[in-house]
């Protein structure tokens, strides 16, 4: 997003564009900020089931371990690779 100027947003401007923009809507939330929409962004897709790498490069993360911070369910035994290898071996597919 560009400023008023045409420059980059820096920090500062996208939380008070945020902020006016809620207030806009209707929406009420004492401290929003703009890495509250990129961590939804990114916690959607991975629960989506977007792939980790996919969902690296479209959150602009150098590293795939900062991506996997954003993960909850990665403690979740259904998307462990060896249950899915065993239900794929299951299915014959």
């Amino acid at each position: 997003m560009r400023n008023t100027l045409g420059g980059r947003m820096d920090r500062h401007a996208a939380s008070r564009r945020l902020r006016h923009l809620a207030a806009a809507a209707g929406v009420r939330m004492p401290r929003m900020r703009p890495h509250m929409l990129r961590h939804t962004f990114v916690t959607t897709m991975l629960e989506a089931g977007v792939s980790l790498r996919d969902v690296q490069i479209a959150a602009r993360h150098a590293d795939p371990h900062t991506t996997m911070r954003y993960d909850r369910a990665r403690n979740n035994l259904d998307r462990h690779p060896n249950y899915i290898l065993a239900a794929y071996m299951t299915c014959g597919t």
